[in-house]
Order: C-alpha cells, then sequence, then structure tokens
C-alpha cells in the first residue's frame, strides 16, 4: 500500500533479473505504474528501449538495472538518444562511482537530468524494502522521491535512505558499505569454522541461533547464517569457493588512495581469492619452505 502523502509516479525499469523484478512488484504493490524492459520476453512489458520509452509520458524517469561496466554504459548511451530534456535516468545497479560522472555528463549534454542509488537488500527487498544510497542533484533526487519512498524499509526515511552528495556519491557510499559486508561476513565465517573445529562445543547451529537475540552481534547477516544452517547444519551441500562482484576491490583501491588503513576489508577480500584456488601456489612454496629448514612433514599430490 503506498504511504500516506505520496504521490504515485510512473517509472521505467530496464533490467528485470532477481532485484530489478522484486522492485518492480514492491514498486506496483505501492500504486506506481511501472513500465519495465528485460530481454527475457517471458518477464518484459516491451519489446525494446524505444518501446519502452514509448509508452512514458514526459517527463520520463527511466532506472536502470543491469550489470555495471559495459552493459550499463551502453544502456546509458541508448537512453540519451532516446529520451529529452527533462527526463531523468537513474543507475541503481552496483556500477564503479566514477562511471558515474561520465554517465551524467553524456546525458547532461541533452539536458537529461542522472542519479546514482545503491541499492542494497538483495532478493528479500520486495517484503522488506531497500536500503537506499543516493547521489545526485537535490532537485532530481526530490523528483524521484516517491519511487526511492516506496523502496525503502518502513519507518523513518533517515534510516533506510540517504542522500549521500553529488553524483557518484551513492555508488560511492555502497561500495563502502560492500566493503564492510565483506568483513562482517569474513568474520562470521571464521566463527563458525573455529567452532566446527572445537571439540568442545557439540551444537554449532544452536550456539550460532542463540546469538539472534540480546548478543552484540546480533544482525541480519547472523540471521541468514542461521537460515543456511537450518536447511544444513554442516554447510556440506555448499563448495567453499567465493566470487566478489568489484565493491570489495574498489573499496580497498579508495583506501590505500587515501591512506585509510582497512585490514579487515582486505583479509576479508584475499580470503575470497584463497578460496578458489584448489591448488595454492602459494601454500606450496609455504609447504616447501617448512620441509627444507624444519622437516616438517608434506603432503605429496596422489599421495
Amino acid at each position: 500500500m503506498a504511504r500516506k502523502g505520496i504521490s504515485m509516479v510512473q517509472l521505467g525499469l530496464i533490467g528485470l533479473g532477481k532485484m530489478g523484478f522484486n522492485m518492480r512488484e514492491r514498486l506496483r504493490a505501492a500504486g506506481h505504474e511501472v513500465v519495465g524492459y528485460d530481454r527475457n520476453p517471458d518477464v518484459s512489458d516491451t519489446t525494446s528501449l524505444e518501446d519502452l520509452v514509448s509508452k512514458l509520458d514526459a517527463p520520463r524517469i527511466v532506472w536502470i538495472m543491469v550489470p555495471a561496466g559495459e552493459p550499463t554504459r551502453q544502456t546509458v548511451t541508448e537512453l540519451s538518444n532516446l529520451l529529452a530534456g527533462g527526463d531523468m535516468v537513474i543507475d541503481g545497479g552496483n556500477s564503479k562511482y566514477t562511471d558515474d560522472k561520465l554517465n551524467a555528463d553524456l546525458l547532461a549534454a541533452k539536458s537529461i537530468g542522472y542519479v546514482d542509488c545503491g541499492v542494497s537488500g538483495g532478493v528479500w527487498g520486495k517484503e522488506n524494502g531497500y536500503g537506499l544510497m543516493v547521489g545526485g542533484a537535490a532537485a532530481d533526487v526530490e523528483k524521484a522521491m516517491p519511487i526511492f519512498d516506496a523502496l525503502r524499509p518502513d519507518g523513518p526515511r533517515e534510516e533506510g535512505f540517504s542522500h549521500a552528495g553529488d553524483v557518484g556519491a551513492g555508488h560511492y557510499a555502497k561500495m563502502i558499505h560492500n566493503g564492510i559486508e565483506y568483513g562482517m561476513m569474513q568474520a562470521f565465517a571464521e566463527g563458525f569454522e573455529l567452532l566446527e573445529a572445537a571439540k568442545v562445543v557439540k551444537d554449532v547451529p544452536a550456539v550460532i541461533k542463540g546469538w539472534q537475540r540480546g548478543t552484540v552481534v546480533r544482525s541480519w547477516l547472523l540471521d541468514l547464517l542461521v537460515r543456511a544452517l537450518d536447511e544444513d547444519p554442516e554447510l556440506d551441500d555448499l563448495e567453499g569457493y567465493v566470487e566478489d562482484s568489484g565493491e570489495g576491490r574498489w573499496t580497498l583501491e579508495e583506501a590505500i588512495n587515501n591512506a585509510v588503513p582497512a585490514p579487515v576489508i582486505s583479509a576479508a577480500l584475499f580470503a575470497r581469492f584463497a578460496s578458489r584456488q584448489e591448488h595454492s601456489a602459494a601454500m606450496r612454496a609455504v609447504a616447501a619452505l617448512r620441509n627444507q629448514f624444519g622437516g616438517h612433514a608434506v603432503k605429496k599430490v596422489g599421495g
């Protein structure tokens, strides 16, 4: 249901994957008109970007939810040739913040506004709402506020939405958010492994579930770990292979550029790299050195 005092708006939404699809449904449930486009015709409301733009009334607002990098850049370029002065584009993907100025400048040449929006909430956002971090001119942000208010969680706006600054600030804030997330996830993961390794602890899932109330580590990430353990108590069904989508790397780049020590985030990122090495050359070298100077036992391949 729509929040009191929120005017209904029309929105074009490009990219109806896991998050984009759920965002469309949440916006429609709030009473907004959403016209979606996706390359998958089973979920798309339109046949092309041109068809999408033709179905929107000026001044138009178009939200992009496609993969960061070249896919987003191509979409912005195509929209720059389809939209008109007074229209606005919102990039809600995980673009690197330095891309935002390029996109904004391209659109500004045709008097089209641009807002970058970092979005957190994953597949649960449809029901719980999304945390939003926005960058752009105040007038553009205000124009899109009915959309932001429909997407954010219930409660005070400032607890689920922030206008972080000018263009690029929203994606910068989301980048740092994800860097923090890396560190928090790694801490829970290491705690889980220590509990699993300890002979004194007989019921690891019970211990972690018992942290959900009253403890200083209670959080949504902890709740999600409990959910995973309910489904697979020892997580045996999973391989310990973890990708990174880029934000952790970009966060470390910023830490280096600003001379800010970030040992927790860097360790969490490197742990993800380590998870992909079935046979680590570095660890083979460590094993060889230990064997050479101390005579420590080594495990031979196939032995």
